[in-house]
């Protein structure tokens, strides 16, 4: 039997290789807005936050709040988007988002009132959710046409995120300044590089959209099941909510906790880099995982990882344990993004991907208005550490939540 598969695979290895390559370049490209919408748009916020609070004299929980008020916007624009899918398409909306990502930030460096930036912080969040919801759906289709790589496809787009982050570490220590609003210079820079990866991401949908649709139209209309109600999924939901309380405490929070902790500009901006470039290696850590498993059981696994990375740099300060904590982080939190799009994609027909990512990112999107604040709150009465020790806590009940998720349909 293995000798079979074996040469079954090598009578098709030139023609499979002529259809992959082109199929990961345009998942490769889509990643570039995941990159927007969170590694640049959302966390290179944590590199600028101790110099944003020490300027504007924030407490944890202010500067928390920007990060509430960002995804309290990404909850509104995944609300919003099921809607706006009636009316124009998963690549405009995806190319909107991008462009105006890209205009916010440029924004961001003009204004220096924790008012005008709380709601500026909301704004953006709407276009990220439009780019990294439409950007779901897009990938979703893509991996459809190479099922055997859906898990490398899907890995690819929400890894993209890694490159934003990777950007974001390389840019802001060059671009901040240590004077009054030193900070806003790095806002530029930011929006720089969101203009340049939009072009870049925006190419690579209208790609998919143009070879794609016809496809996935057709399929849709085939497929006429209907789609499970959501208290079938409910465990894998309130484990993703969990996830999204915990990881982004660990994301705001990280960096003020290593500076605290005596560590030097160095390596900070070196723990970040290596997080990101870990983000991006980890599309083919798990593409396999999230291929072969069609329940919440991925997510139960990577939520159970980032758990114990997150404590890691709680109990310990050495920088080489920041350093494990970092890798071990990045190389997990973004597939366990990816883990939902692939249950969707298991578990529900094609014609309602769009809801069930939706209903994903919607409670993700809770997850990340509750997380800021509370883990800020914590920390400023019992401090940095003990707030990421909560995280850690909320990620291992996330994990127990998403294992009693068991898959919908058939393989």
């Amino acid at each position: 039997m293995p000798t079979k598969s074996l040469d079954a695979a090598s009578t098709a290895t030139p023609t499979e290789a002529a259809q992959r390559f082109p199929t990961l370049m345009l998942a490769a490209g889509l990643s570039l807005g995941s990159a927007i919408a969170l590694g640049l748009a959302r966390f290179a916020y944590a590199l600028l936050l101790p110099s944003m609070k020490l300027d504007l004299g924030w407490s944890f929980a202010q500067a928390g709040a920007m990060n509430t008020a960002n995804a309290l916007g990404y909850l509104l624009g995944a609300l919003a988007y099921p809607r706006l899918a009636r009316r124009w398409s998963a690549g405009v909306l995806f190319g909107a988002g991008c462009v105006a990502t890209a205009l916010l930030m440029a924004i961001s460096g003009l204004l220096d009132d924790t008012h005008s930036l709380l709601v500026l912080r909301v704004i953006t969040g709407v276009s990220s959710a439009a780019v990294f919801v439409s950007g779901g759906v897009l990938a979703a289709r893509l991996a459809s046409a190479r099922p055997h790589d859906a898990g490398l496809v899907l890995g690819l787009y929400y890894g993209g995120t890694g490159w934003g982050i990777v950007a974001s570490s390389v840019l802001v220590p060059l671009t901040i300044f240590n004077a009054v609003h030193g900070w806003q210079f790095a806002w530029f820079a930011l929006a720089v590089a969101c203009a340049v990866f939009s072009a870049i991401a925006i190419g690579a949908a209208r790609k998919i959209e143009s070879v794609h649709t016809t496809r996935s139209s057709t399929a849709d209309a085939s497929d006429t099941a209907d789609a499970p109600r959501w208290p079938r999924f409910s465990p894998a939901l309130a484990g993703y909510g969990l996830f999204g309380v915990g990881y982004i405490g660990y994301m705001t929070f990280i960096v003020a906790l290593l500076r605290n902790a005596g560590m030097s500009a160095a390596v900070v901006t070196g723990f970040y880099l290596l997080l990101g470039v870990a983000t991006v290696v980890s599309a083919r850590l798990w593409s396999s995982l999230l291929d072969r498993m069609r329940g919440g059981h991925a997510l139960a696994i990577l939520n159970a990882l980032l758990a114990v990375a997150t404590l890691l740099p709680a109990l310990f300060t050495q920088p080489w344990v920041a350093f494990v904590s970092g890798v071990l982080f990045g190389a997990t939190f973004l597939s366990a993004v990816a883990s939902t799009t692939a249950f969707v994609r298991h578990n529900l027909p094609a014609s309602h991907w769009g809801k069930g990512i939706s209903a994903f990112t919607i409670v993700f999107a809770f997850g990340q208005i509750v997380g800021p604040m509370i883990i800020g709150w914590v920390s400023d009465g019992a401090g940095l550490a003990r707030g990421l020790v909560y995280s850690a806590v909320l990620l291992a009940a996330g994990a127990l939540l998403a294992a009693c998720q068991k898959p919908l349909r058939r393989a």
